[in-house]
């Protein structure tokens, strides 16, 4: 009576109940796919720290005494796809049971399911014991509601799961949320955290995919791979931000630096989507770091709210829509990404930086992704789809659950709403407030129209004119309409001809 289990490149948890003890019975299964390789193009250092931390995985597996078989992508067993890998392995094995844990994409949700149902053999799918909340949480919460608000999926995780509360279960600091204090730019003081991540050199590795013929982007630094492959370095990681970066990481978590793309955030998203950390004990490390009144209140709440809110509530949006939700474009926005997408050879310096960053690092942060990228590609009418692709290829921590409703939801409104209660989108101004990017552009921050003027002035205006059926009813946007209503004719006019023409040379900007 042999047991096959399927343990997926993101499902990299030595914790989980499954390994808590050997049993000769049980095979472990890992293989590497072209399916999940080439389904977009993705960043040579996601491939190489994906596959490095599956390899590495399986060799801590097998030192432990279980059973694991590894398919690597060159092995000639390796039958292609999943299914056909599956079929050969159940027949080789004699197996009677195959078991897997629940995907967090919903393609290899649907994709298993498929293949289960279609066998004899006794097939189970059982829980990936890491979010905190259910799938269906969110969708449970907010039944009925147009609008699901993180904020309130937010309190709802602290009260359950008592973090950040006072003594009568009210929010620490008497506040739930501390964003306002959370949005300084950096001037270059205090000293960032300093990079501790493991350095890893994977050559070969990056020549095997080179040789299969796997298309990647950006830069592989294979022999330098800077990416925790295991929990222990992923710990090290962890504890290193906590006491180093933490206490900094509230009032800088949104300033932007040319020369210092990381200021102090913890680069742990890779670590945590992969499973190699759970969220819980993330959330209690830098609550216990306040605690102990090693960091202020403000910082270890912005950082938990990236995780025990945002992270678990877009799990929660994605699984409530999809698969539908993939395909959202609210203002039926169609242009391509213009082609310094996958170069970062553009003359808008913020720009540059933050997809040159991207290219080198398969890193940049919230607010790079956000206010700089997604800005500007709602702004200027990019696809949507297109632009969900990029982001799911290009960064190091980019999954589908996470991605899909942080671009088509937070960043392109393309949902129309439900996640966000606004569109994120912004002139200049923001962007000259929050990094040092503004100074070395070729463009004039300073000029709405014309063609030296900061492209993102005449795009930001021409889209509340073009969008304002839409928008214009919004009360978070009354400002921005009461702006435009007070414009007289030849600016609003000399604005529109300008976004035309940006829109119509986006790939020469």
């Amino acid at each position: 009576m042999t047991e096959l289990r399927l343990i997926l490149g993101d499902q990299l948890n030595p914790r989980h109940s499954w390994f808590s003890r050997v049993d000769d019975h049980v095979v472990y299964l890992l293989l590497e796919l072209r399916q999940e390789t080439d389904y977009v193009r993705h960043h040579a250092q996601k491939l190489l720290a994906v596959l490095a931390a599956m390899r590495d995985f399986a060799a801590r597996l097998k030192a432990a005494g279980h059973r694991v078989r590894y398919v690597a992508l060159d092995h000639p067993s390796n039958r292609g796809t999943l299914e056909a890998n599956l079929d050969a392995l159940v027949q080789h094995y004699a197996a009677s049971h195959f078991c897997w844990q629940l995907p967090d994409e919903w393609r290899l949700d649907q994709q298993l399911q498929a293949w289960a149902a279609r066998q004899p053999l006794i097939c189970q799918a059982v829980d990936s014991e890491h979010f905190l909340a259910p799938r269906l949480a969110a969708s449970q919460l907010f039944a009925g509601k147009a609008s699901w608000r993180m904020e309130t999926f937010y309190r709802h995780m602290r009260k359950q799961y008592g973090v950040l509360l006072d003594e009568r279960g009210g929010p620490a600091g008497g506040k739930w949320n501390f964003d306002q204090d959370n949005r300084k730019p950096w001037r270059g003081t205090p000293a960032p955290l300093a990079d501790a991540r493991p350095s890893h050199d994977h050559s070969a590795l990056w020549q095997m995919l080179q040789d299969a013929g796997v298309a990647a982007l950006g830069q592989p630094c294979a022999a330098q791979l800077r990416w925790p492959l295991h929990r222990e370095e992923a710990l090290a990681l962890l504890q290193h931000f906590i006491q180093h970066g933490l206490p900094c990481f509230g009032d800088y978590q949104d300033a932007m630096h040319s020369e210092q793309p990381r200021l102090f955030h913890s680069l742990l998203s890779f670590a945590l989507n992969t499973k190699m950390l759970s969220p819980r004990e993330v959330i209690d490390a830098a609550a216990a770091a306040w605690q102990e009144g090693k960091v202020p209140l403000a910082a270890a709440e912005g950082f938990i709210r990236q995780i025990l809110g945002w992270r678990e509530y877009v799990r929660g949006v994605y699984w409530a829509r999809m698969p539908g939700y993939a395909s959202s474009n609210h203002f039926d926005h169609q242009r391509p990404l213009p082609h310094w997408f996958w170069s970062g050879d553009t003359g808008m310096h913020c720009l540059a930086q933050a997809i040159g960053q991207s290219l080198r690092d398969a890193y940049a942060h919230h607010i790079q992704r956000l206010m700089v990228i997604g800005n500007f590609s709602l702004l200027a009418g990019l696809s949507p789809q297109a632009l969900h692709e990029w982001y799911l290829g290009i960064y190091i921590d980019a999954f589908e659950w996470v991605e899909l409703p942080n671009t088509l939801g937070m960043s392109q409104f393309a949902d129309g709403g439900l996640l966000a209660s606004k569109p994120y989108v912004s002139g200049s101004a923001y962007i000259q407030r929050m990094s040092n990017y503004c100074g070395d552009c070729r463009y004039r921050r300073e000029q709405r129209h014309g063609d030296d003027a900061c492209p993102f002035n005449a795009l930001y205006w021409d889209f509340f004119q073009r969008n304002a059926a839409t928008l214009a009813g919004n009360p978070r946007l009354a400002l921005v309409y009461r702006q435009l209503q007070q414009m007289d004719a030849a600016e609003s006019a000399a604005i529109t001809t300008t976004a035309h023409a940006i829109r119509q040379r986006l790939d020469t900007l």
